[in-house]
């Protein structure tokens, strides 16, 4: 077996992946006006340390730019494709080569998401659900890839009417004859139930049943501890009698050993005037909470040894969202970068309130008129200290333009993202999480101290608009045409 094209994607997984131990994710949606660029968002991605996503669909730009990253990805079939691969074993056969083949290895797909919410959201094509999957399943052993790549369908927690208490929910029978082969499927393909598990809806639609603190991870006082009283289990959170209904409910039709995974969760930070409890405080505790009592790596009451893997709702804000404002406003980031809230993806203590960890540098091979009118416009009126890439100052060198207009746009984007400042000066620029510091030469935002070079004072006046750039200034910078070898490193080909 030929092992070249496996083997360097294999050896960056083994030293990057976060196979081991219990994991935070994001959901990254796209229903976005000024939707930035998969680059973009990969970027953030890097520089806050998520190691694990989830997208709704297999979107071609996002795939491709999360190769070679070691994140691990659930890529998602649309509702709206459901039919056609619930009838036909080849279009199946089709989506995973198009979709799943060939990305791998490069990309770390690992599951794949059929649906959203099928059950209570498009109830008429739930027959075709399962088959579907079980084609999609065919086709990855087809592939030699069904132990690499696992198969669910996520569900809202609206199909278990009564989840309280945890020790007597079970499914909406009416759904017994999807629900049942949908658990039998992932028992025989070691799978994860996907459970959808939103505490804000179940507190803001219980009528003050429960107090806000179940709901945020807070400390309850002895006299509202929340109990089970079949089981006696205590429940510090909502979240955890949320899972362990659905391990309940599971366990009705006599299933074990299937382990839930949470694919969406989180809190909004804004909301209408009927949606008070939607506040970037409340949000913020519950994101903090949530993580820190993911990462503990333990799991409800009935199931304590198994871990709770879990992906936040939702990377952005989806200002495109039909529906409530609080809806549109479940994002940590907003689109253009800067922070809702800070908020700390591992238990390391990268913040996303630490937003220089992302730099914005020019593109290779970026159009020389281009650059040269965005390194004018930063110097000018965007307003960037350039005097670091002046003669004599650390970094001139390289005189080239793209090294001096990486500078400059850097500077400008620091200073100016939070406030709505775009790295894209007519697509010329790009961020990333590398930190292009070099010598004596600090770029702003580096977590490089040693020398005060370049770093320039905070500024709230000019953003610049994408694509549009003036020439009040007219820096003379050198251009020199330098072209950078990329030389690719191979395996040798081993033969098992």
């Amino acid at each position: 077996m030929k092992l070249q094209k496996w083997l360097p994607c294999l050896l960056l997984l083994l030293l990057t992946s976060s196979a081991l131990g219990a994991y935070v994710g994001v959901n990254i949606g796209s229903d976005i006006y000024d939707l930035p660029s998969a680059a973009y968002v990969v970027a953030i991605l890097k520089a806050h340390q998520i190691g694990h996503v989830r997208l709704y669909n297999a979107n071609a730009h996002m795939l491709e730019a999360l190769s070679n990253t070691g994140i691990e990805v659930i890529v998602g079939v649309p509702n709206e494709q459901l039919l056609r691969i619930g009838r036909s074993p080849s279009v199946a056969a089709d989506w995973i080569n198009k979709n799943v083949v060939s990305y791998l290895p490069s990309t770390n797909i690992t599951a794949i998401a059929v649906g959203s919410q099928v059950l209570t959201t498009i109830p008429k094509i739930a027959p075709v659900l399962v088959p579907a999957m079980n084609y999609l399943h065919h086709a990855l052993v087809a592939a030699n890839l069904n132990f690499r790549v696992k198969i669910s369908a996520p569900q809202s927690m609206d199909i278990i009417p009564r989840p309280f208490p945890p020790s007597t929910a079970a499914f909406n029978s009416s759904w017994n004859s999807t629900i049942y082969p949908l658990l039998q499927f992932l028992r025989n393909t070691n799978s994860s139930y996907m459970l959808n598990a939103y505490p804000y809806y179940g507190y803001t639609k219980g009528d003050g049943i429960f107090p806000i603190e179940y709901a945020l991870f807070r400390s309850l006082p002895s006299v509202k501890q929340i109990v089970d009283p079949n089981t006696l289990f205590h429940y510090n959170s909502m979240f955890d009698a949320m899972v362990d209904a659905t391990y309940y409910s599971i366990a009705a039709f006599n299933f074990d050993n299937i382990p839930v995974m949470i694919t969406e969760t989180g809190w909004p930070s804004f909301g209408g005037a009927d949606e008070p409890d939607a506040t970037a405080e409340n949000a913020e505790s519950y994101n903090t909470n949530l993580i820190r009592r993911v990462l503990n790596g333990s799991g409800p009451p009935s199931q304590p040894k198994i871990a709770i893997n879990t992906y936040i709702y939702e990377l952005l804000n989806e200002d495109k969202r039909d529906g409530p404002i609080s809806l549109k406003n479940f994002g940590v980031f907003y689109s253009n970068g800067s922070t809702v809230y800070p908020l700390s993806f591992s238990d390391s203590g990268q913040s996303t309130g630490n937003s220089s960890a992302v730099f914005c540098v020019a593109k290779d091979g970026a159009d020389t008129d281009k650059l040269q009118a965005g390194l004018n416009w930063a110097c000018g009126q965007g307003q960037a200290n350039c005097a670091a890439i002046q003669a004599g100052r650390p970094c001139y060198l390289p005189n080239n333009l793209k090294s001096h207009a990486s500078y400059a746009y850097n500077d400008y984007y620091q200073k100016m993202h939070n406030a709505g400042g775009t790295c894209d000066f007519d697509g010329t620029a790009m961020v990333t999480a590398e930190d292009p510091s070099y010598g004596s030469c600090v770029y702003a935002g580096s977590s490089n101290t040693s020398s005060g070079a370049g770093r320039s004072s905070s500024s709230t006046e000019t953003i610049a608009p994408v694509g549009s750039f003036g020439a009040s200034s007219n820096l003379q910078v050198t251009t020199l045409q330098y072209l950078i070898s990329a030389i690719s490193v191979f395996f040798a080909l081993m033969s098992l």
